[in-house]
């Protein structure tokens, strides 16, 4: 079962409920096998921002800052880990887990799924075979969010001696959005060291780039209706004429201070390094970039480290490629999570039909944002169903069950 609760762009209560919901989960509150609720950890009644609240969305800020790209996420989230205790099981190794321990693994740096035995596992079997408690409580959310990725010949004459870059569009965005704001790079890149081919994290620490708009002087029906051409209108310039072809690539190499022939392959993407801000005059939103979905992964990734629970399995995941529909290697709909759920249950010792059964016994909460009613479009919502700004976790359900919940699954959550 699957409800898909989202995170709220404000901070009244939004982060401090979601992280109370996500570790109730965790903690074996909501046990599905046994049809308990949750009831309490409802959503709490709107209040007046607290102190404790700035402190929380700052924390959030702070989070979302130092992921520029899918792979700084999970290598934040890994840090966070580490820092924790957490041993780290790479997908190639032979793992060896036991009750009461802490571990992680990831796929393509940019995927991390992470979990926590309990101590009291094995207990939970009884002697004649019959199953217990053993059954997983997981949540899921997703590292990447919309944005342009560059392409593999990465730049492009312009008009005047300028020099563009080549990209092409990774998920869904509002393009216009994108338009008269300077704009970073971030991703990885794969250079030759010796025989070996290591993965290095890039985040330029100035802003490379801008996508102009065309001058209302040029475009007088701009106001009237734009629908940017994206192999035209959102090539970003990075040059006014210093930059010629071929200097990217040398350019990206000075700032890893590594040989331009070294580089074998990247996947780097723009990044808006807009400072996020908590404003209005009664500190009610947040505004930054990226909010989708590392609001969720956050708060997710901060209730399962806070969880207790001896009885069972807890698992945290972040998975990438979410914004263009999850089918790679590390996406949710790989092999990823089925492979280290199988593998935990191995290295525990038990078999496979204990494996079916503690997956019959459990529950995962799809963690993503949510639209609220927009405050001059209120036809866009059912007049009866809204979600509003800063009013708590929402449990998303659609007719075609592109989401998941059912009545199973709210009441669990719920």
């Amino acid at each position: 079962m699957m409800a898909q609760p989202g995170e709220r762009h404000g901070i009244k209560h939004g982060m401090k409920s979601a992280a109370l919901a996500w570790r109730g989960m965790l903690e074996g509150t909501i046990n599905p096998a046994k049809g308990e609720s949750m009831t309490d950890q409802e959503t709490p009644e709107r209040a007046h921002v607290t102190a404790d609240d700035i402190e929380a969305a700052n924390d959030l800020i702070d989070f979302i800052e130092a992921c520029p790209s899918m792979f700084h996420t999970a290598a934040t989230i890994m840090a966070e880990l580490d820092e924790a205790g957490f041993t780290y099981l790479p997908e190639n190794a032979a793992w060896d887990i036991e009750p009461g321990g802490r571990y992680y693994t990831q796929r393509n740096t940019s995927s991390v799924i992470a979990f926590k035995v309990g101590e009291d596992l094995a207990a939970t079997w009884g002697e004649d075979g019959v199953a217990g408690d053993y059954h997983f409580q997981l949540t899921a959310s997703h590292s990447d969010s919309p944005t342009f990725k560059v392409k593999a010949v990465p730049e492009l004459d312009g008009a005047g001696e300028t020099l563009r870059l080549n990209t092409e569009a990774y998920g869904g965005m509002i393009d216009y959005t994108w338009f008269d704001r300077p704009l970073a790079l971030a991703g990885r890149v794969l250079v030759r060291e010796g025989d070996r081919i290591e993965s290095r994290l890039l985040a330029t620490e100035r802003e490379v780039a801008i996508i102009p708009s065309l001058a209302i002087h040029m475009n007088r029906g701009v106001n009237e209706g734009f629908a940017p051409n994206r192999a035209v209108d959102l090539c970003p310039l990075i040059s006014a004429g210093e930059l010629k072809q071929g200097d990217f690539d040398a350019l990206i190499a000075d700032e890893l201070d590594v040989e331009p022939e070294q580089i074998l392959g990247r996947d780097l993407f723009l990044v808006n390094r807009q400072d996020a801000r908590i404003w209005g005059w009664a500190d009610e939103f947040i505004s930054t970039p990226k909010l989708d979905d590392l609001a969720c992964a956050y708060t997710s990734l901060q209730a399962f480290l806070g969880a207790e629970n001896a009885h069972d399995i807890s698992v945290f995941c972040c998975f990438d490629n979410e914004e263009v529909g999850s089918e790679t290697k590390q996406g949710a709909m790989s092999t990823f999570l089925a492979d280290a759920l199988r593998r935990i249950n191995g290295s525990l010792g038990f078999d496979d039909e204990s494996y079916h059964r503690a997956l019959a016994a459990s529950m995962l909460v799809s963690c993503d944002n949510a639209h609220a009613v927009h405050p001059n479009h209120a036809e866009k919502c059912d007049a009866h169903n809204q979600v509003v700004l800063n009013g708590g976790i929402v449990i998303k359900e659609a007719a075609n069950q592109h989401y998941c919940t059912d009545a199973f699954s709210r009441a669990v959550f719920q």
